[in-house]
């Protein structure tokens, strides 16, 4: 529907949108200033991985 509403192609437009969201001018904001906004909740033991390795299988 966008895509239509501007009178382009799908594969166009997907291509406007990842060059709008990789630009590296967006409002001086980078990946580590967006993760020290986030508010510290939780325990670091609530993001641990499971030690499963899985199910035995033969090769």
């Amino acid at each position: 529907m966008r895509a239509a509403g501007k009178r382009r192609s799908a594969e166009a437009e997907h291509r406007e949108i990842l060059r709008q969201a990789l630009a590296t001018h967006r409002k001086g904001r980078t990946l580590k200033d967006l993760l020290l906004q986030m508010p510290d909740l939780g325990e670091d033991a609530d993001f641990d991985r499971p030690r499963d390795l899985g199910r035995k299988t033969r090769l």
